[in-house]
């Protein structure tokens, strides 16, 4: 890894919600291809864990909010390109799906306007559809509209569900199965592409590079599997062995309603391995795979030159701890 005289002349990329779990790849990703980063985030102090990341004077933490529109000022000037990471997976006082993913996104593809970057990176995801049901999905329409449209080469990025050590979705399902005498699921047949953070990380570092401005790339895995099969899996990974329930959407939106006022009434205290949200619900209704149209125009990470990493050969490098022996269950038969 260069240091030293790199960061008087290295090209300069703000990432303006770094320091989350797709965020601490890409600022790998990027410090490994020689970039200076800037990483806006709403607390530096706590962001201390991605200095490591590059080399001396390569990563440096900032304070910006995207509710705060000229707080990103700062935070971009002199870049060269900016990538917006920044998203929530639910809505919590504030922190609604069009406060951040939609408002949040113009601003921050306002401040790149303004401070007249070269390229605009923006993180969406497949699903993201402006006549979708789901806030989550037409919020994240609006803001790869506001990319763009901003007058910036932009690139947008809508990946699958995204999958690594420290994700959310096959963590909690093993963690469910570690903790629940049955898997009960809502939308067992819906299809899932999970993509690797590392080949999304890379996605970004090509996007930023070379991308062709003003496409829409679909980032998926090599392999499109049911919600079921993937909980499965989970469990032939963690040596679990659960029924799985597979609950009507009805049943779960119900569901989902409840534990949504239970955590209200626990001020956010419930286990968020058992959070679920109707949005989540709505979301869980339609496929969230790569379309034809994406594979035949090569917006996908194929067409970037990434070869996509199966979800079967990294998952259970990070699943073992859920098993009841973690790391020693392979050698209980050898003595």
């Amino acid at each position: 890894m260069a240091t030293g005289d790199y960061a008087r002349d290295a090209r300069l990329v703000t990432v303006v919600g770094g320091s989350g779990f797709v965020g601490r790849h890409v600022v790998r990703a990027l410090a490994r291809h020689g970039y200076r980063i800037r990483v806006a985030v709403r607390r530096p102090d706590l962001a201390g864990h991605l200095q490591p990341l590059g080399g001396v004077g390569q990563i440096h933490a900032v304070q910006a909010n995207v509710r705060f529109p000229h707080s990103l000022d700062a935070a971009m000037a002199g870049a060269d390109a900016v990538v917006n990471l920044v998203g929530i997976l639910s809505e919590s006082g504030r922190q609604t799906f069009g406060a951040v993913q939609a408002q949040g996104a113009k601003a921050v593809a306002d401040a790149a306007a303004r401070a007249c970057v070269s390229r605009l990176v923006q993180m969406s995801a497949l699903g993201a559809s402006p006549d979708s049901q789901s806030a989550y999905a037409t919020s994240k329409a609006r803001g790869e509209a506001a990319a763009l449209e901003s007058g910036i080469p932009s690139v947008v990025l809508r990946p699958s569900v995204v999958f690594g050590p420290e994700d959310q979705f096959f963590n909690r399902f093993a963690a469910l199965a570690r903790m629940l005498p049955v898997m009960p699921i809502v939308g067992s047949g819906t299809q899932f592409q999970p993509v690797f953070v590392g080949d999304v990380a890379e996605a970004v570092v090509r996007a930023v590079a070379s991308a062709a401005p003003g496409r829409v790339y679909e980032l998926g895995g090599p392999d499109a599997v049911t919600l079921r099969e993937i909980v499965e899996a989970v469990l032939r990974i963690t040596g679990r062995s659960r029924a799985i329930v597979d609950l009507p959407f009805g049943i779960g939106r119900l569901q989902a309603g409840a534990m949504e006022i239970a955590n209200t009434l626990t001020l956010g205290l419930m286990p968020r391995e058992f959070l679920i949200t109707r949005d989540q619900v709505e979301l869980l209704k339609t496929d969230n795979v790569v379309s034809q149209e994406a594979r035949a125009e090569g917006r996908t990470l194929e067409g970037l030159g990434i070869e996509p990493s199966a979800f079967e050969a990294i998952v259970p490098s990070y699943l073992w701890r859920f098993r009841k022996t973690g790391q020693f269950v392979t050698a209980r038969g050898n003595g």
